[in-house]
């Protein structure tokens, strides 16, 4: 195989490993969903396996079309700087939505008291809330939720801005099967990382299950999303 594959291909690994570590967008956002929403660790890796898949594969297709077509380089990064600022927006965007969801669903489920006559002179009083009513609003057994294709479109828009510029095009310099096997390795190490953060970060977290806290997990989980929008956005995470 082509030496500068080979040194290719481990640059391939480590982008994918550090460009998806580093950047908590690409595990935050499933972990609090997951959290606030109670979902099964199975659904919880299917969606991030999905998205995942989703973020890299639009970066591979613009990035074949481009070394297909020959457009220069600098063409597709102003394309891919687009798709980030429209990703870091709509990231924004989600997480305001789901802030203001989740406070009122927590503003709904505050905890009052009811008052109990049984008799002539006894009665007691209980206080409760209406969170199993109302904190898992459209997500009832057979009515399907728009979070995950949410998610997916967010992470659909948002680019590998590493793959095209520093991977894909030196590697099509050198052959075709070199092309695909640096494509590959990135997508494997981007995927996988999400992957496997996804999952040791949700263990964590639900070994800290606070009570109090879950009244306001959606509002919690928005709030998270959001920050990430705006590092993302404003900080160039």
């Amino acid at each position: 195989m082509d030496a500068n594959i080979n040194a290719l291909m481990i640059t391939a690994a480590s982008i994918g490993f550090f460009h998806t570590l580093l950047g908590p967008d690409h595990y935050l956002p499933f972990v609090m969903i997951s959290w606030a929403r109670k979902w099964s660790l199975l659904k919880t890796m299917l969606v991030t396996f999905l998205c995942g898949i989703g973020h890299v594969a639009s970066s591979v297709v613009l990035g074949l079309a481009g070394v297909a077509i020959g457009i220069a380089v600098t063409k597709l990064e102003i394309v891919e700087s687009v798709r980030g600022n429209v990703a870091a927006w709509l990231l924004i965007g989600f997480g305001i939505a789901y802030l203001v969801w989740g406070l009122r669903a927590a503003y709904k489920n505050k905890p009052h008291k009811h008052l109990h006559i049984h008799a002539p002179g006894l009665q007691h009083e209980h206080s409760h809330d209406h969170h199993a009513e109302h904190i898992h609003l459209h997500e009832h057994p057979g009515q399907p939720s728009i979070t995950p294709w949410v998610l997916f479109i967010i992470f659909a828009f948002g680019p590998c801005e590493p793959l095209i510029p520093i991977l894909m095009y030196p590697a099509a310099q050198s052959s075709v099967s070199g092309l695909i096997l640096v494509t590959t390795v990135f997508a494997a190490a981007t995927i996988g990382t999400m992957l496997v953060v996804v999952m040791l970060a949700r263990k964590g977290v639900a070994s800290f299950e606070f009570p109090w806290l879950q009244r306001y997990s959606h509002a919690i989980a928005g709030a998270t999303i959001l920050i990430c929008g705006l590092a993302i956005q404003f900080l160039g995470l």
